[in-house]
């Protein structure tokens, strides 16, 4: 795929919908782009949208940390972030009427800590003024027709290694029912020297993918269980201690759970 703009995605229009206390985000179409709870509006009420947040599990950014994300969306991330983490953040989205959008119905937090870049992801990840700029980087670019990410290209891809600090982790959403998935996971894990995990298929059929710059980290069971617990804990992610044992059984070659 081109990593110039390509013209529909950038005049998607974004729309509202909103049912039992949940405002959605679309594209001029049924497919759901983000979505925030009213009442609480830092929940991550998406279940990918929670696992894109997985790389809590091995690393604890600071505040001398900015974080990275690629598609703005509902927002989710971004107000999800501000409200755990003391980094700063970078979103880039291509969109300004989603941006507007968002500040007006989707409670976009206004921070000097919160960046917003109005650029399209595939040009802002190979920008040299970006490399190394990210501890984590969160890509989710999806288009009106939600079938397959808009950047997924190995430039993008290697674009995306290269804003990363040298221990840096980026997840990735991505469908995995659909033709697009292998692709994405092969480029991924060429860019990435096949340092690649598949956090569990969610009902919706996403896919988040996990890859580190650097070496995998050697962590223990236990080490790895107790981050899982205070995730779910202090950072609202009920599910972190499941994909922590998928992700054990990846790292050590057996079943969940043994180190």
């Amino acid at each position: 795929m081109s990593e110039t703009v390509d013209p529909g995605y950038a005049n998607d229009e974004p729309t509202l919908s909103e049912q039992g206390g949940i405002r959605y985000l679309h594209f001029d179409s049924e497919w759901v782009q983000g979505a925030m709870r009213t009442a609480r509006p830092s929940e991550l009420v998406l279940a990918y949208t929670r696992q894109m947040m997985a790389w809590l599990l091995f690393i604890q950014p600071g505040k001398k940390d900015t974080l990275g994300i690629l598609g703005l969306g509902a927002g989710s991330l971004t107000r999800h972030c501000m409200r755990h983490t003391v980094s700063d953040l970078v979103t880039v989205e291509w969109n300004p009427a989603v941006t507007a959008l968002c500040r007006q119905f989707f409670r976009l937090p206004v921070s000097e800590r919160s960046l917003i870049e109005h650029t399209d992801a595939g040009v802002w990840v190979n920008d040299p003024v970006n490399q190394g700029r990210v501890r984590a980087l969160m890509v989710d670019l999806y288009d009106a027709d939600a079938q397959g990410p808009v950047r997924s290209s190995l430039k993008f891809y290697k674009g995306c290694h290269n804003v990363l600090a040298d221990d840096g982790i980026m997840t990735v959403n991505l469908f995995g029912n659909h033709s697009s998935f292998q692709p994405n996971i092969d480029r991924i894990s060429k860019i990435f020297s096949g340092r690649v995990l598949e956090l569990p298929e969610i009902d919706a059929g996403n896919r988040v993918i996990l890859a580190f710059k650097g070496a995998l980290p050697p962590i223990t069971t236990a080490d790895l269980l107790d981050r899982a617990q205070a995730l779910e804990s202090r950072f609202g992610l009920p599910e972190a201690t499941r994909w922590a044992r998928q992700l054990l059984a990846q790292l050590h070659g057996g079943p969940p759970g043994v180190a």
